[in-house]
């Protein structure tokens, strides 16, 4: 979860951090958030070990997996149910705009499980590399907790995040 394959590859997980991670630990509180974070880092590599072994070749089983984006997966999970009724500021092409982040989170998950079940049938499928498993699965897991714990995390009584957003 702490190496990288490259700049790119660290300052876009970084980005989804920020964006989403504070409020996510506003509402976990910081030692139960960094204990969600690291669970759904397992979770993310376990999902994404078990289907390279399951339906990937030796050469699969030999790429290591690298970067957090399975735990900040797991984050985006939290998000999606803590704040569905939260804005988030994109681009779409060039045009700046806001959307609901239920939908661009919800719209980047179907990507993200899209992409993973192509890679399952075109070995070398789209994504480079890309444990899009591994972003399935820490999505998976952040939904699931979160549904679990929500009656005992702390966010802000209107569903609203204390900080929006950018």
């Amino acid at each position: 979860m702490f190496l990288h394959g490259s700049w790119d590859h660290i300052l876009g997980n970084m980005l989804f951090l920020a964006v989403f991670g504070k409020n996510v630990e506003d509402a976990y509180g910081h030692v139960r958030y960094l204990l969600f974070y690291f669970a759904g880092g397992f979770a993310a590599t376990l999902t994404q070990t078990f289907f390279t072994l399951m339906f990937g070749n030796g050469a699969d089983a030999r790429v290591p997996n690298l970067g957090a984006s399975g735990a900040i997966a797991a984050v985006l999970g939290a998000y999606f149910i803590l704040y569905p009724t939260s804005t988030v500021f994109g681009l779409v092409v060039v045009v700046p705009v806001r959307i609901s982040a239920m939908f661009f989170l919800g719209f980047w998950f179907l990507y993200q499980l899209f992409e993973a079940n192509f890679g399952l049938l075109e070995s070398g499928a789209h994504g480079g590399g890309t444990a899009f498993f591994a972003h399935v699965g820490g999505f998976v897991f952040g939904v699931l907790v979160t549904v679990l714990l929500r009656g005992r995390l702390a966010p802000s009584a209107s569903g609203v995040p204390l900080q929006q957003p950018i």
